[in-house]
């Protein structure tokens, strides 16, 4: 039975991949559609076409490789300077950039001259290429907002785990109490595990960020505390010890290995799957897109541990880089949890939002072959163009991007080398959830 879930995870992790995939292209080619641009192809894959459909002047199709996908487009680069479709050179270079340009002109039928890419103002090349990774952001942002305030997610509330019996220092690397540590506040006070705070010091609250503030401020000071207990409210006095806890960064997150001074009751706090309100949810969403530029960032520092871990003997970090491989392995782990079908289903929706997001950032990188990298062109374009315009110069006219191409194999070639690097640390040391 387990490894039967195991597979419907990767399975349905597998749909919701061809889906974002799907959506991410149908940007690209609704766009393109709009502003004239013919599409011969739509594609949902790599490799061997598995199914396609001829409708009007597109074919629509599946191929075997569900890893992308990919629309044609007529015209992507502009035809060389002497306006034909340059004979092929012996440069490798040189050869690269017609082989792109000849690729452009493929399956180029009469009346396409006013139909091709290229020919295509910048802003509307830009609203085509910025189409596609859009609507990756687009599903990312609702599947997020399903899960945090349809579903909820796990975080700490403001009901009492446990009752620490002393006063500990964060910093220390003890549970046990010494005869000397004082004894902490909350048991002094009589709070209870159950117990759930719903005031303290006057303010009323039920987020446990506000309340972990409230007590850090309070120290050395004599509070009422308002807990539920058993159904009916209870007034607690609590004189607020003076500890050393664990330090917060400006988001409330605590800093691993920093401690600060400050106000500290001695208390655990229970965890729950909590409803967001539409506030608190983009706050939360914000945070992971801030999260999820600084891994994009962190990618290249991140290459040696992922090395050692694929073929040392190295752990694999839980924030280590994953690819779909690893990702499906996690969707199937997610269906051989022992938690309610709800909470399965929202780990999934969550697991395919964050996906999303990061076909978005990794697409919007200003390099070729990615969609960020043409435009980049477009813009550069509009650019040299305007500027000429001002300064009455002749206009330069459209920015060759064919010329690029080398670089974007280059690109392309590091990206495929690091995507076989993941793949083979997915497979022999993968990234597990608990």
């Amino acid at each position: 039975m387990t490894t039967l879930m195991f597979i419907l995870g990767i399975v349905v992790f597998a749909v919701g991949l061809l889906f974002s995939i799907a959506w991410h292209e149908l940007g690209h080619l609704s766009t393109a559609k709009m502003f004239g641009i013919r599409v011969p192809q739509y594609m949902v894959g790599f490799g061997p076409t598995l199914w396609s459909r001829h409708k009007g002047e597109t074919e629509y199709g599946v191929k075997a490789i569900p890893f992308g996908g990919y629309i044609r487009m007529i015209g992507m680069f502009p035809p060389g300077p002497d306006g034909r479709l340059e004979a092929r050179s012996t440069s490798p270079w040189r050869g690269m950039i017609e082989d792109a340009r000849s690729a452009a002109f493929e399956e180029l039928k009469p009346g396409d001259e006013n139909r091709l890419f290229y020919t295509r103002k910048p802003w509307k090349r830009v609203v085509v290429m910025f189409a596609g990774p859009f609507m990756n952001l687009i599903l990312a942002v609702a599947l997020f907002l399903t899960v945090l305030m349809g579903f909820g997610i796990q975080q700490q509330t403001t009901t009492v785990s446990s009752v620490s019996p002393c006063v500990i220092s964060q910093s220390e690397n003890r549970d046990e109490c010494k005869k000397s540590d004082p004894e902490s506040p909350a048991a002094a006070a009589g709070m209870k595990a159950g117990d759930r705070i719903v005031a303290f010091d006057g303010v009323r609250t039920d987020d446990w960020d506000t309340l972990s503030d409230l007590i850090r401020d309070s120290a050395g000071r004599a509070v009422p505390i308002v807990v539920e207990r058993d159904g009916r409210e209870l007034t607690l006095q609590a004189q607020i010890a003076t500890n050393q806890v664990a330090k917060k960064d400006a988001s409330g997150a605590y800093v691993e290995g920093e401690y600060v001074k400050a106000g500290f009751l001695g208390f655990s706090a229970a965890t729950g799957v909590v409803k967001q309100d539409f506030g608190d949810s983009v706050v939360w969403m914000t945070d992971r897109v801030g999260d999820a530029v600084d891994s994009l960032a962190a990618l290249p520092s991140k290459i040696p541990a992922l090395w050692d871990a694929a073929f040392g003997d190295g752990p694999r970090e839980p924030d280590s880089p994953m690819g779909v491989v690893g990702a499906a392995r996690v969707g199937g782990e997610i269906a051989t949890l022992d938690i309610p079908a709800s909470q399965q289903l929202a780990m999934f929706v969550m697991l395919l939002a964050g996906f999303n997001l990061s076909l978005f950032l990794f697409n919007m990188l200003p390099l070729l072959p990615l969609d960020g990298g043409h435009i980049a062109g477009a813009l550069w374009e509009s650019l040299r163009r305007n500027t000429a315009k001002v300064l009455r110069r002749p206009d330069p006219g459209p920015f060759d991007v064919a010329k690029l191409m080398p670089v974007a194999y280059v690109v392309a070639g590091i990206f495929v080398c690091f995507t076989i690097l993941v793949l083979i640390a997915d497979v022999v040391n993968p990234v597990r959830i608990s």
